[in-house]
């Protein structure tokens, strides 16, 4: 066959092929999805929220975008690895679940947007430059948690008059830990209020806090956020009950599960905003245009329930502030 009658056999192949094979649709917008802990109870609702947010803005998983999940399932020392998967696999963008995890991608790229929602200060830990232009690649929802720490011993105080111990439960291996448990610090000096500090960074530490907690019969408890906290939420839940320790948590999740009560922002909320903020990255905005989202609203859950089991009577001033109360 000559040349030309090559190529005029050639393009009519072409033509006759139907229009979706001729022109190949490109691939849907990936969105790497970055946890320091595990798909659990606690965070499927979450992760609906955050579908919820894109879904608002016109994206639909399965349908115009992806999501890829990386676990770290409590580890941190997995999170490089896993984000490193995430952006040489080709990710549109990132979503950082936590601090560890906003840190984590952000050494590895200043290409890739990132949306994080996280409990610490990320001015203060070096992770944007500012709360009104960030900068860079990266933007996302404070939860404003670690900052809430005075909050927390003020209320757990109103619920046990009594109390002459507070321990706070520390994850060492959070970045955040220092910072969080300076603020609980100065709050607790300024009313002259004893102060423990147990470090857990595993299953095995958690057992031993509360090991040495329960020699305290007037003692109470105070969990620092963290995300490996989060995933053992069963965990320190049922030794708080076992061991008849009032204690207070930073999110709604705990109160829910059986925890005493809670103080904290939306998380659910929190990741709304946030599938909204990685829509409009897919449309075209710059991280560094979105201002860091901040909770204008927070959340006291009382577990009435809870209290009864330890023989507390919640008082009806912090009744009346409640946002919500499970009985």
């Amino acid at each position: 066959m000559r040349r030309r009658e090559f190529i005029t056999a050639f393009g009519a192949t072409i033509a006759g092929r139907p229009l979706a094979v001729r022109a190949q649709q490109p691939a849907v917008p990936v969105i790497g999805f970055l946890s320091a802990t595990a798909l659990d109870s606690y965070v499927r609702p979450l992760l609906a929220a955050l579908r919820q947010g894109l879904t608002e803005s016109g994206f639909e998983e399965d349908r115009n975008v992806a999501i890829k999940f990386r676990w770290a399932d409590g580890h941190y020392d997995r999170l490089s690895a896993l984000a490193t998967e995430l952006v040489t696999s080709g990710a549109a963008i990132i979503f950082a679940s936590s601090l560890p995890c906003a840190l984590a991608a952000k050494e590895l790229t200043s290409t890739i947007p990132i949306v994080f929602v996280m409990g610490a200060d990320p001015v203060k830990l070096g992770v944007v430059a500012s709360l009104n232009r960030p900068g860079g690649n990266v933007t996302g929802v404070s939860q404003y948690y670690g900052a809430l720490g005075g909050k927390r011993l003020e209320l757990i105080r109103d619920l046990v008059p009594s109390l002459k111990l507070l321990a706070v439960l520390s994850n060492p291996k959070n970045p955040n830990a220092e910072d969080h448990l300076r603020d609980i610090q100065t709050a607790a000096h300024a009313i002259a209020q004893n102060l423990d500090v147990f470090h857990a960074g595993s299953e095995t530490d958690i057992d031993m806090a509360f090991k040495n907690l329960v020699q305290h019969s007037d003692g109470a408890l105070l969990v620092a956020d963290d995300p490996f906290f989060g995933l053992r939420r069963d965990q320190i839940v049922g030794l708080a009950a076992r061991n008849a320790v009032p204690t207070i948590y930073y999110a709604r999740e705990f109160a829910l599960a059986g925890g005493l009560l809670s103080y904290g922002s939306s998380s659910v909320e929190n990741y709304r905003q946030a599938g909204i903020y990685a829509a409009r990255i897919l449309k075209g905005d710059k991280p560094s245009d979105l201002p860091i989202l901040q909770p204008t609203k927070f959340e006291l859950v009382i577990n009435l329930k809870t209290a009864k089991g330890l023989g507390l009577t919640v008082p009806q001033t912090l009744l009346a502030t409640a946002d919500e109360v499970i009985e």
